[in-house]
């Protein structure tokens, strides 16, 4: 028996999907962090000739996206599990009002998976006895303990990951040469979204490649269109 749990515990890691939830608001975070932040240090300067406002624009943006995207997750997931519970209560419900309809249709859930009609109805009873609505919830809900929303874990992966991923270009604006600091930051916030890229699929279990061409594409898209904005304007800010 323990062989048989060891063996399956060995499967499942074989597996990435119970990743999903936190890698998901880690990946986005750390790449807002890394675009957002170099995207306006690129439009501060392609509009100034001094460090000073690059530097307070790259600061302010950092601080100011950390928490906005901590903020936002946190609702954000939070409505998704005020919806979860209000659809298990009214499951309960359902199962308190109509238990033979709900198990009727657990079992013509399984049927359509696969199962023969008579084997989808014991099934369905089986699993009844043992938990109705933790399968109402799992089989007729699709929600589990995987797909399941977060709201702090989510908030505080998204919060962390944008303050890491701001702070390398935030670096960048305080330690690298000024002159053409907008095509310094393009470089290495570039490659930080490779990392990036690379870190997450490999993470994910997906493929690397495709990870990096999406994440390299759209970060040239958002940094030389903020870059366009500044040399438009070309204030010198000072």
């Amino acid at each position: 028996m323990a062989e048989q749990t060891g063996g399956l515990d060995n499967y499942l890691d074989n597996h990435y999907i119970h990743r999903s939830n936190w890698l998901r608001a880690a990946v986005l975070g750390a790449n807002d962090g890394i675009l957002s932040t170099a995207s306006i240090a690129i439009g501060v300067a392609a509009a100034s000739d001094l460090r000073e406002p690059i530097i307070l624009a790259s600061l302010a943006g950092l601080v100011a996206g950390a928490l906005s995207m901590a903020a936002g997750e946190y609702v954000s997931v939070s409505s998704q599990t005020d919806v979860e519970k209000a659809d298990i209560e009214r499951e309960q419900q359902e199962l308190d009002d109509m238990p033979e309809i709900e198990l009727q249709r657990l079992a013509e859930i399984y049927e359509k998976r696969g199962l023969k009609k008579e084997t989808a109805l014991t099934v369905a009873k089986e699993l009844t006895e043992h938990d109705a609505l933790g399968a109402h919830i799992r089989d007729e809900l699709g929600i589990n303990e995987i797909s399941q929303a977060k709201p702090m874990q989510a908030a505080l992966a998204s919060g962390a990951a944008f303050t890491a991923g701001g702070s390398l270009p935030f670096l960048v604006t305080l330690f690298l040469p000024l002159e053409s600091m907008e095509y310094t930051l393009y470089g290495f916030a570039l490659f930080f979204l490779i990392i990036l890229g690379a870190l997450a699929a490999k993470t994910g279990g997906s493929s690397i490649g495709k990870a990096i061409l999406r994440i390299t594409f759209w970060g040239t898209v958002a940094m030389g269109l903020t870059a366009l904005v500044g040399y438009l304007f070309n204030v010198n800010v000072g």
